[in-house]
This record gives structure tokens, C-alpha cells and sequence, in this order.
């Protein structure tokens, strides 16, 4: 059986931990509202899927044990993490006007680049494969055959689990938001203090020695 009662507090406390991931929905609620933020988390929990498949798959231990692999995606992630520091420093040099309504197709343009940022980041970080290879199989039990499905089902309640703390980093976001206003100089402070986080946190994984 399942041992849920491990699971779920082990999975509670590691989505709490902020991350890059967490960050960016953070700063995406703070700049841009509940909406987008929301969407942003989609692209995440689309990413976590493919390393929960993996998992089942039983690609992920192949993974997690290849140095080259996890080497490859870990560069990946320190690129991606710092063009995406580097882009909001840039904004935070220009002189941004307040926000307004948007045109349904402006909505579109504005929502694809964060459902991909959080895709990407979350499917280029090589501790998220490395967790989900590590901890999942951890709370399996019973006889073998069920091995698959058990993985699902953990799988499935991770990503809720992320979900919950997900909508959590966003209500704080949103409330910072209102209480900030959206005047060009917050969104200036608020680029300016995401570019430097996640650079930050480039830096952290580029050192870092995941294989």
C-alpha cells in the first residue's frame, strides 16, 4: 500500500520551499495578477507530468544515474534562469507605464512567454527529476505489479499538492500587488528584484553539483 501518511507531509514540505518555480509564479502574480499567474502554473504542472512519465516510465532512475544527462539539463536550467534574470533587469531600465487593459490578443501575447517560462523552468531543473526519482518510489508498497500505478496516483497528488502551494505563493503575490499599486516605478522594483533573484538562483545551480 501506499504509505500516504509519509508522502504527503514529505511532498507539502518540499513544494513549500521556494524555488525558482515558486518565485517566478510569486513575481507573476505580483506584475501581472491572479489570472496570469494561474496560467503560468499550468505550464509547471505540464512540466512536473512529463517528469512524473518519466518516472513511470522508469526513465527517470536511467536518468538521474547519467551524469551526462543530468550535467546537459542542469546547464540548460542555469542558461534559461539567468536570460530570464537578464530580461528583467532590461525591463527595469526602460520606464515602464502603468498597466491597462489589455486587447483579447495582447492577452495572448502576454500569456504565452509566462506558460513557457514556467514549462522551461521547471523541466530544465535537474533536481525536480532527481526529486521525483528519489521520492516517489519511496512510498510505494505491495507486490510489484502495482508499482506503476502507484507511482501514478503519488504522482497525481504531488501535482495537486503543488497546485495548493502554488495558489499560495500567488495569493501572496497578488496581495503584494494591490497593496504596491501597479505604477511604473513597482513594476520597475519588482523586475529589478526578480532579475537579481534569479540570477541568483542561476548562479546557485551552476555551481551546484547535481550528477
Amino acid at each position: 500500500m501506499i504509505n500516504w501518511a509519509g508522502f504527503i507531509p514529505a511532498a507539502l514540505l518540499i513544494s513549500l520551499i521556494p524555488g525558482a518555480n515558486q518565485l517566478l509564479g510569486l513575481s507573476n502574480a505580483v506584475r501581472h495578477g491572479t489570472a496570469y499567474a494561474l496560467a503560468g502554473i499550468g505550464g509547471r504542472l505540464a512540466a512536473f507530468v512529463v517528469l512524473i512519465g518519466l518516472v513511470v516510465a522508469g526513465l527517470g532512475a536511467i536518468l538521474a544515474t547519467s551524469a551526462t544527462a543530468l550535467t546537459m539539463i542542469k546547464w540548460v536550467g542555469v542558461v534559461y534562469l539567468a536570460w530570464i534574470g537578464f530580461s528583467s533587469l532590461r525591463r527595469a531600465r526602460r520606464a515602464p507605464a502603468a498597466a491597462s487593459a489589455a486587447s483579447p490578443a495582447d492577452t495572448s501575447k502576454r500569456l504565452r512567454p509566462l506558460i513557457v517560462n514556467e514549462f522551461v523552468v521547471g523541466i530544465s531543473n535537474p533536481k525536480a527529476l532527481l526529486l521525483f526519482a528519489a521520492l516517489l518510489p519511496q512510498f510505494t508498497g505491495g507486490p510489484a505489479a502495482d508499482a506503476e500505478t502507484q507511482l501514478v496516483l503519488l504522482g497525481a497528488a504531488y501535482l495537486a499538492i503543488e497546485l495548493i502551494v502554488g495558489l499560495g505563493y500567488i495569493g501572496v503575490g497578488s496581495g503584494i500587488g494591490l497593496r504596491l499599486g501597479i505604477s511604473a516605478r513597482t513594476h520597475r522594483m519588482i523586475d529589478l528584484g526578480s532579475g537579481l533573484c534569479f540570477l541568483g538562483l542561476a548562479g546557485l545551480l551552476a555551481v551546484d553539483d547535481v550528477a
